[in-house]
Protein backbone atom coordinates (compact mmCIF):
# COMPACT_ATOMS: atom_id res chain seq x y z
CA UNK A 1 0.00 0.00 0.00
CA UNK A 2 1.45 3.72 -0.92
CA UNK A 3 -0.14 5.32 2.49
CA UNK A 4 1.21 8.83 1.54
CA UNK A 5 -0.71 10.61 4.38
CA UNK A 6 -2.00 9.98 7.96
CA UNK A 7 -4.28 11.91 9.90
CA UNK A 8 -4.33 9.95 13.32
CA UNK A 9 -7.45 11.07 14.76
CA UNK A 10 -10.59 12.53 13.27
CA UNK A 11 -14.07 13.25 14.67
CA UNK A 12 -15.86 14.07 11.27
CA UNK A 13 -14.59 11.69 8.52
CA UNK A 14 -16.91 8.64 9.52
CA UNK A 15 -20.29 8.89 10.93
CA UNK A 16 -20.71 7.90 14.46
CA UNK A 17 -17.18 6.63 14.85
CA UNK A 18 -13.70 8.41 15.61
CA UNK A 19 -11.75 7.48 13.24
CA UNK A 20 -7.81 7.41 11.80
CA UNK A 21 -7.74 8.45 8.07
CA UNK A 22 -5.27 7.55 5.63
CA UNK A 23 -4.54 8.97 2.72
CA UNK A 24 -3.55 6.75 -0.26
CA UNK A 25 -1.54 8.17 -3.07
CA UNK A 26 -2.13 8.34 -6.82
CA UNK A 27 -5.56 8.79 -8.81
CA UNK A 28 -7.66 8.27 -11.80
CA UNK A 29 -9.19 11.39 -12.20
CA UNK A 30 -7.85 15.22 -12.57
CA UNK A 31 -10.39 16.81 -10.48
CA UNK A 32 -10.15 20.84 -10.96
CA UNK A 33 -11.25 21.58 -7.63
CA UNK A 34 -9.27 18.88 -5.76
CA UNK A 35 -7.04 20.05 -3.03
CA UNK A 36 -5.03 17.27 -2.44
CA UNK A 37 -3.31 18.28 -5.36
CA UNK A 38 0.62 16.05 -4.48
CA UNK A 39 -1.90 13.09 -4.02
CA UNK A 40 -2.80 13.43 -7.22
CA UNK A 41 0.04 15.02 -9.66
CA UNK A 42 3.81 13.92 -7.49
CA UNK A 43 2.32 10.94 -5.23
CA UNK A 44 5.81 9.07 -5.65
CA UNK A 45 7.50 12.89 -4.49
CA UNK A 46 5.64 11.92 -1.20
CA UNK A 47 7.04 8.83 1.11
CA UNK A 48 5.01 6.30 1.82
CA UNK A 49 3.72 5.78 6.05
CA UNK A 50 5.28 2.36 6.42
CA UNK A 51 1.93 -0.10 7.11
CA UNK A 52 3.77 -1.74 9.83
CA UNK A 53 3.55 1.58 11.94
CA UNK A 54 -0.09 2.01 11.19
CA UNK A 55 -0.91 -1.48 12.27
CA UNK A 56 0.56 -0.76 15.36
CA UNK A 57 -0.73 2.47 16.29
CA UNK A 58 -4.26 0.91 15.98
CA UNK A 59 -3.23 -2.23 17.97
CA UNK A 60 -2.76 -0.02 20.45
CA UNK A 61 -5.06 2.59 20.27
CA UNK A 62 -7.95 -0.36 20.06
CA UNK A 63 -11.66 0.83 21.61
CA UNK A 64 -10.26 4.48 21.58
CA UNK A 65 -10.63 4.63 17.71
CA UNK A 66 -13.52 2.73 16.06
CA UNK A 67 -13.15 3.43 12.70
CA UNK A 68 -10.27 3.36 9.70
CA UNK A 69 -11.00 5.88 6.40
CA UNK A 70 -8.58 5.23 3.34
CA UNK A 71 -9.47 7.85 0.93
CA UNK A 72 -7.20 9.67 -1.77
CA UNK A 73 -6.11 10.27 -4.19
CA UNK A 74 -8.38 7.12 -5.05
CA UNK A 75 -7.55 3.86 -2.97
CA UNK A 76 -9.18 1.73 -5.50
CA UNK A 77 -6.27 1.76 -7.60
CA UNK A 78 -3.91 0.31 -5.05
CA UNK A 79 -3.33 -3.03 -5.78
CA UNK A 80 -3.18 -4.73 -2.42
CA UNK A 81 -5.83 -2.86 -0.77
CA UNK A 82 -7.77 -5.79 -0.10
CA UNK A 83 -4.84 -7.00 1.98
CA UNK A 84 -4.23 -4.17 4.12
CA UNK A 85 -7.85 -4.13 4.76
CA UNK A 86 -8.08 -7.78 5.66
CA UNK A 87 -5.53 -7.00 8.16
CA UNK A 88 -7.15 -4.33 9.26
CA UNK A 89 -10.30 -5.57 9.89
CA UNK A 90 -8.81 -8.24 11.91
CA UNK A 91 -8.26 -5.95 14.64
CA UNK A 92 -11.79 -5.34 14.92
CA UNK A 93 -12.10 -1.95 12.75
CA UNK A 94 -14.85 -0.41 11.19
CA UNK A 95 -13.54 0.46 7.49
CA UNK A 96 -15.00 3.44 5.47
CA UNK A 97 -13.70 3.67 1.80
CA UNK A 98 -13.70 7.20 0.02
CA UNK A 99 -14.02 6.70 -3.73
CA UNK A 100 -14.38 8.10 -7.19
CA UNK A 101 -16.24 5.24 -8.06
CA UNK A 102 -14.43 4.50 -11.43
CA UNK A 103 -13.15 1.09 -10.49
CA UNK A 104 -16.78 -0.25 -10.12
CA UNK A 105 -15.15 -4.06 -10.17
CA UNK A 106 -12.86 -3.59 -6.99
CA UNK A 107 -15.57 -1.59 -5.08
CA UNK A 108 -17.83 -4.35 -5.86
CA UNK A 109 -15.22 -7.09 -4.43
CA UNK A 110 -14.37 -5.37 -1.41
CA UNK A 111 -17.98 -5.15 -0.78
CA UNK A 112 -18.28 -9.13 -1.60
CA UNK A 113 -15.49 -9.86 0.89
CA UNK A 114 -17.15 -7.79 3.68
CA UNK A 115 -13.79 -5.66 3.86
CA UNK A 116 -15.74 -2.09 3.92
CA UNK A 117 -18.62 -1.25 6.09
CA UNK A 118 -19.37 2.55 4.66
CA UNK A 119 -18.43 3.55 1.21
CA UNK A 120 -18.62 7.52 0.26
CA UNK A 121 -19.08 7.91 -3.22
CA UNK A 122 -18.38 11.42 -5.02
CA UNK A 123 -20.37 11.90 -7.75
CA UNK A 124 -19.33 15.15 -9.66
CA UNK A 125 -21.81 16.22 -12.19
CA UNK A 126 -25.02 15.93 -14.40
CA UNK A 127 -23.70 13.00 -17.08
CA UNK A 128 -23.43 16.00 -19.46
CA UNK A 129 -21.14 18.03 -17.59
CA UNK A 130 -19.08 14.92 -15.64
CA UNK A 131 -16.04 14.57 -17.59
CA UNK A 132 -15.66 18.17 -17.22
CA UNK A 133 -15.94 18.54 -13.46
CA UNK A 134 -13.76 15.19 -13.07
CA UNK A 135 -11.43 16.61 -15.64
CA UNK A 136 -10.38 14.03 -18.10
CA UNK A 137 -9.14 13.79 -20.52
CA UNK A 138 -5.64 15.42 -18.91
CA UNK A 139 -2.49 14.79 -19.54
CA UNK A 140 -2.83 12.27 -21.14
CA UNK A 141 -5.50 10.19 -19.13
CA UNK A 142 -8.20 8.54 -21.35
CA UNK A 143 -11.64 10.05 -21.69
CA UNK A 144 -14.38 9.87 -19.14
CA UNK A 145 -16.38 6.27 -19.36
CA UNK A 146 -19.34 7.39 -17.76
CA UNK A 147 -20.44 3.58 -17.74
CA UNK A 148 -18.05 2.87 -15.42
CA UNK A 149 -19.43 5.29 -12.62
CA UNK A 150 -22.65 4.47 -13.29
CA UNK A 151 -22.07 0.54 -12.42
CA UNK A 152 -20.56 1.86 -9.19
CA UNK A 153 -23.41 3.58 -8.18
CA UNK A 154 -25.70 0.52 -9.05
CA UNK A 155 -23.34 -1.40 -6.61
CA UNK A 156 -24.06 0.63 -4.01
CA UNK A 157 -28.03 0.51 -4.63
CA UNK A 158 -28.11 -3.43 -4.60
CA UNK A 159 -25.85 -3.32 -1.38
CA UNK A 160 -26.49 -3.79 2.11
CA UNK A 161 -23.33 -1.70 3.05
CA UNK A 162 -23.82 1.54 4.26
CA UNK A 163 -23.15 4.41 1.86
CA UNK A 164 -23.71 8.13 1.32
CA UNK A 165 -23.36 10.15 -2.41
CA UNK A 166 -21.89 13.44 -1.63
CA UNK A 167 -21.21 16.23 -4.59
CA UNK A 168 -18.65 19.16 -3.84
CA UNK A 169 -20.88 22.25 -5.20
CA UNK A 170 -18.04 24.53 -7.27
CA UNK A 171 -19.74 27.75 -8.18
CA UNK A 172 -17.89 27.50 -11.43
CA UNK A 173 -19.37 24.77 -12.53
CA UNK A 174 -22.33 23.67 -10.12
CA UNK A 175 -25.54 25.84 -10.37
CA UNK A 176 -28.88 25.32 -9.66
CA UNK A 177 -29.79 23.67 -12.91
CA UNK A 178 -27.16 21.38 -12.58
CA UNK A 179 -28.50 20.60 -8.74
CA UNK A 180 -31.82 19.53 -10.47
CA UNK A 181 -30.50 17.67 -13.16
CA UNK A 182 -28.46 15.46 -10.97
CA UNK A 183 -30.91 14.59 -8.67
CA UNK A 184 -33.35 13.82 -11.57
CA UNK A 185 -30.32 11.30 -12.63
CA UNK A 186 -29.62 9.68 -9.42
CA UNK A 187 -33.51 9.35 -8.77
CA UNK A 188 -33.53 6.98 -12.12
CA UNK A 189 -30.53 5.20 -10.64
CA UNK A 190 -32.09 5.16 -7.12
CA UNK A 191 -35.66 4.65 -7.77
CA UNK A 192 -38.41 5.93 -7.01
CA UNK A 193 -36.82 8.65 -4.56
CA UNK A 194 -32.72 8.73 -4.55
CA UNK A 195 -30.31 7.24 -2.65
CA UNK A 196 -30.03 6.20 1.11
CA UNK A 197 -28.13 9.82 1.49
CA UNK A 198 -26.93 12.53 -1.09
CA UNK A 199 -24.51 15.04 0.60
CA UNK A 200 -24.16 18.82 -0.58
CA UNK A 201 -20.94 19.84 0.48
CA UNK A 202 -19.07 23.31 0.20
CA UNK A 203 -16.00 24.07 -2.62
CA UNK A 204 -12.69 25.16 -0.35
CA UNK A 205 -11.01 27.16 -2.45
CA UNK A 206 -7.78 25.88 -0.70
CA UNK A 207 -4.62 24.91 -3.02
CA UNK A 208 -7.14 23.56 -5.75
CA UNK A 209 -5.31 21.49 -8.62
CA UNK A 210 -7.00 24.29 -11.08
CA UNK A 211 -5.14 27.16 -9.70
CA UNK A 212 -7.83 29.76 -11.11
CA UNK A 213 -10.63 28.32 -8.30
CA UNK A 214 -8.48 29.48 -5.74
CA UNK A 215 -10.20 33.04 -5.71
CA UNK A 216 -13.38 31.63 -6.21
CA UNK A 217 -16.08 32.66 -3.28
CA UNK A 218 -17.67 28.95 -2.29
CA UNK A 219 -21.56 29.05 -1.88
CA UNK A 220 -22.77 30.29 1.27
CA UNK A 221 -24.49 27.64 3.88
CA UNK A 222 -27.96 29.63 3.19
CA UNK A 223 -27.48 28.72 -0.92
CA UNK A 224 -26.27 25.00 -0.43
CA UNK A 225 -29.58 24.87 2.13
CA UNK A 226 -31.69 26.01 -0.95
CA UNK A 227 -30.37 24.02 -3.34
CA UNK A 228 -30.58 21.05 -1.24
CA UNK A 229 -34.30 22.02 -0.45
CA UNK A 230 -35.12 22.51 -4.31
CA UNK A 231 -33.39 18.94 -4.88
CA UNK A 232 -36.08 17.40 -2.31
CA UNK A 233 -38.48 17.48 -5.49
CA UNK A 234 -36.63 14.25 -6.81
CA UNK A 235 -34.08 13.23 -4.26
CA UNK A 236 -35.61 12.59 -0.09
CA UNK A 237 -32.40 12.27 1.45
CA UNK A 238 -30.43 15.13 0.10
CA UNK A 239 -28.91 17.33 2.91
CA UNK A 240 -25.88 19.84 3.27
CA UNK A 241 -22.05 18.98 5.17
CA UNK A 242 -20.87 22.33 6.32
CA UNK A 243 -18.23 20.99 8.57
CA UNK A 244 -16.32 19.00 5.60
Amino acid sequence: MHIKGWARTSLIDYPEHIATVLFTGSCNFRCPMCHNVDLVLRPTALPDVPEAEILAHLEKRAGLITGVVITGGEPTLQNDLAAFLGRVRQLGYAIKLDTNGYRPDVLRALLQQQLVDYVAMDVKAPPEKYAEVAGLPYAGLPRLDMARIERSLDVLRDSTVAYEVRTTIVPRWIAEDDVAALAQWLATRFPPHGPRQWILQPFRAQQTLDESLRDVTPYSTARLQALADHARQWVRTVRCRINC
